[in-house]
């Protein structure tokens, strides 16, 4: 069976002309065939039986045929995709126009256009195929919307279209151009976490620190000393004990938040963004929300993968890095599990850095590294996002709920081991997930420590 759309050219490269397969740009059709055979069969009857009724009969054939071959078309029509700009999230809408360019002489009567799309793009008129009347060295235009329903790099094609000329006596063969790929970045559900972090250790920014400076909020009252502003001085304190004390602060500094998501394992049954989410868009999503956030309060993000391909985007803030961080997002892939060795050097995160994990723990390995980066003296929290239903469970049989039950109980298991080498686990709920556990590390890193003066 003859597929709707012919095969295309890989991704990156044009598509083949018609003459390069060694085929002609235009072929006749069984119409002509069928327009010559039964004209010559009615004009040799007539001659050779004697019959002019005959003859006259073959006539108008004969001057149709000639006049639709008039003019024959020489150059196949050019298909071109033109994509909307704006920025597409899960949920938003999707503009495409397909355009058919008539580059001949002479018209074509028929247009039939088709095109194949990915399932995350709905788009119902690319169901059917279309068809259009194109007028010599005109162009004609087909409006496709539909809704973006994954995030991700969608396809959307290839477009094949074949036109008919001369009367429908002529079809050329069909043209077909490559994918167009649509970028479709995650919905970051509505996110806001607690000013509290670890270890405020930049130049300048929005949370307060432990290092002493001209603002920020109030540490307490010292002696003068040389340096300080005359401003500072507080006056109740020095009238009562007879020497210039000021009003020491903190300064407010930056953090630096690193993300890592952990696509060794995929697992849930992904709807799109009006059904379940699967691991990888519980991820995503949750990346995309903290990035946000933090970018905007002027935070330095980078985001690394755990993973055999360990991507890795630098730290950064600003605008560009929040763009850079959704088009780096909309590679995240599966990989598989991680053999020998592990990708996540401990000097590629900042020991002054926020570690968020996104794991659904599902492989060893992935908690063994969780232990690893805690015991290196990071501040690492994780991130639960195996989803709560809709887990993709391989076979059944009479002993699967047993297997199932205590599969959950291992797991259950290894949290509480992680939460024991001081790794909080918290399940992803969108806004406040990470409030209580920003201000228990924000504490717990303001503490004296042992032998400290």
């Amino acid at each position: 069976m003859r597929p709707a759309v012919p095969p295309t050219a890989p991704l990156g490269q044009p598509a083949a002309a018609p003459e390069a397969e060694g085929a002609p740009a235009w072929q006749p059709t069984r119409a002509l065939g069928r327009a010559v055979l039964l004209s010559g069969l009615l004009l040799i009857t007539g001659v050779l039986l004697g019959r002019t009724d005959v003859v006259l009969l073959a006539t108008p054939f004969l001057v149709g045929t000639a006049f639709s071959l008039r003019r024959r078309p020489a150059l196949p029509p050019d298909l071109a995709v033109t994509i909307e700009a704006a920025n597409r999230v899960e949920g938003g809408e999707v503009v495409a126009e397909l355009e058919v360019i008539n580059p001949d002489e002479v018209r074509y009567d028929l247009v039939l256009v088709r095109a194949r799309r990915s399932r995350w793009l709905r788009m119902d008129a690319l169901d059917r195929p279309h068809g259009l009347v194109v007028q010599a060295g005109a162009s004609g235009l087909i409006t496709l919307e539909g809704e973006a329903m994954r995030w991700g790099r969608h396809d959307l094609g290839p477009v094949a279209a074949a036109a008919a000329a001369c009367d429908g006596l002529f079809t050329s063969a069909p043209v077909v151009l490559r994918p167009a790929r649509i970028a479709v970045y995650p919905r970051t559900e509505p996110f806001q976490a607690v000013d509290a972090m670890p270890n405020a250790a930049g130049l300048v920014g929005g949370h307060r620190s432990r290092r002493p400076g001209q603002d920020g909020e109030l540490a307490g009252v010292r002696v003068f000393g040389p340096g300080d502003r005359l401003r500072r001085i507080d006056w109740r304190t020095s009238l009562r004990t007879g020497q210039l004390h000021v009003a020491a602060t903190l300064s407010d500094r930056d953090a630096e938040v690193a993300l890592l998501l952990d696509v060794t394992a995929e697992t849930g049954n992904s709807g799109g963004v009006h059904g379940g989410a699967s691991v990888l868009d519980t991820t995503v999503r949750a990346a995309a929300a903290i990035a946000e956030h933090y970018l905007h309060r002027g935070d330095r993000v980078s985001l690394l993968e755990y993973g055999p391909a360990a991507r890795r985007l630098r730290a950064a803030a600003g605008r560009r890095q929040y763009l850079t961080v959704l088009e780096w997002l909309l590679e995240v892939r599966q990989q598989g599990t991680v053999d020998g060795g592990d990708p996540v050097a401990t000097h590629l995160v900042s020991s002054n850095a926020l570690l968020v994990v996104l794991t659904p723990l599902l492989d060893p390995s992935a908690a063994e590294m969780l232990a690893r980066l805690s015991r290196s003296g990071r501040y690492v929290v994780a991130v639960d996002t195996l989803p709560t239903s809709g887990l993709s469970v391989p076979g059944s049989g009479p002993w699967m709920e047993a297997a199932l039950r205590l599969w959950r109980m291992e797991r259950e298991n290894t949290l509480g081991r992680l939460r024991e080498h001081g790794v909080p686990v918290v399940s992803w709920a969108g806004a406040g997930s990470l409030d209580l556990v920003l201000r228990d590390i924000a504490r717990f890193a303001g503490a004296p420590r042992a032998g400290a003066r």
